[in-house]
């Protein structure tokens, strides 16, 4: 029997594209995508795909703090377009200036998290604005993960008079008290910081702030994103169609060898909704056919993944579908 943990090794969870109404902060020029600077990961990066509990959206735990709805665009320095199907980690400290799984917090799992972005190359979670600490500016880390051989590292921020106004405003919580380093003297982005900016927009269902930041990585945006090198090997996952799907949706998927195939479904929640029978396919291309009934399958996004077994190995591949 496959549990969670296992899907979670290289999934991510999905979000619904557009949740909120974020104006475009795009890091191009005359149609040319930029590569975001790549920046260290910093002394608290942790793996985040091998706990089950960083697959989320929300990842506030226990955290006080001002609520931060926080979307980002990836698109391909090839071409512009969306980057579909690939991971996005997100890790940052606590309103005191304190990471989860250090020090006096070890064992914690608090605001770390990832997902896989959509077909817009979206993905959201919901947090809280992050505090600072002696010698860096406020900032958030996150990585790009596009395939076994190049995931894109880096951090973004927002303005000293942006940033600092919404910890006066909250000083009750904020109470170190404003940001004392602009992100033009954190010796980090000082090789700029123009494509790391968010930008940062009053929430007024939540009381919190929304932010939003676009960002190219190596690549090309495409519909159905990047394979896992090893699953590539032994077997191709299509899209599904048609897509949103209404009551019936189709799978297909390529197998270079013969193998036990299983179908997956997961809400965004990382709740398994579905588990095919497990069955034996030849070499060649197939199709399982799924439909609205075999769930319960809410309107929304929803993750697919393909388990396929040669040799005694486990490979897997995902694909983001919608139903209606």
């Amino acid at each position: 029997m496959h549990n969670r943990r296992q899907f979670l090794r290289l999934g991510g969870l999905a979000t619904a594209a557009s949740l909120w109404p974020f104006g475009r902060l795009s890091a191009s020029t005359d149609g040319d995508c930029t590569l975001i600077p790549s920046e260290t990961a910093g002394p608290f990066p942790l793996d985040l795909s091998e706990n089950e509990f960083y697959f989320r959206q929300d990842v506030r735990e226990d955290r006080d703090g001002v609520q931060l709805n926080l979307k980002l665009r990836i698109t391909g320095t090839d071409n512009c377009e969306p980057m579909s199907n690939v991971r996005v980690n997100i890790w940052h400290c606590d309103k005191d200036g304190n990471y989860s799984g250090y020090g006096s917090e070890t064992g914690l799992t608090y605001l770390r998290g990832y997902q896989i972005a959509d077909e817009n190359g979206e993905v959201e979670f919901i947090t809280i604005f992050p505090g600072w600490y002696p010698g860096r500016t406020c900032h958030i880390h996150f990585q790009v993960y596009v395939n076994s051989s190049y995931a894109a590292i880096s951090q973004l921020t927002w303005e000293q008079d942006i940033k600092n106004e919404l910890y006066a405003e909250h000083a009750d919580i904020y109470t170190a008290g404003t940001d004392p380093v602009s992100p033009g003297s954190d010796g980090i982005f000082a090789d700029g910081y123009a494509f790391q900016t968010a930008t940062l927009t009053p929430n007024t269902d939540t009381g919190g702030y929304d932010a939003f930041l676009e960002l190219s990585v190596q690549g090309s945006g495409t519909a159905t994103g990047y394979l896992e090198m090893e699953a590539a090997k032994r077997f191709d996952l299509g899209q599904n169609f048609p897509n949103p799907a209404d009551d019936f949706t189709s799978i297909p998927f390529t197998l270079l060898q013969e193998a036990d195939v299983t179908l997956e479904v997961y809400a965004l929640n990382g709740s398994r909704l579905f588990n095919s029978t497990t069955s034996h396919y030849q070499t060649g291309s197939h199709t399982i056919n799924l439909k609205r009934t075999d769930g319960p399958f809410p309107s929304g996004n929803h993750i697919l993944q393909l388990r396929v077994r040669t040799n005694g190995k486990d490979h897997t591949a995902f694909r983001m579908m919608y139903w209606k």
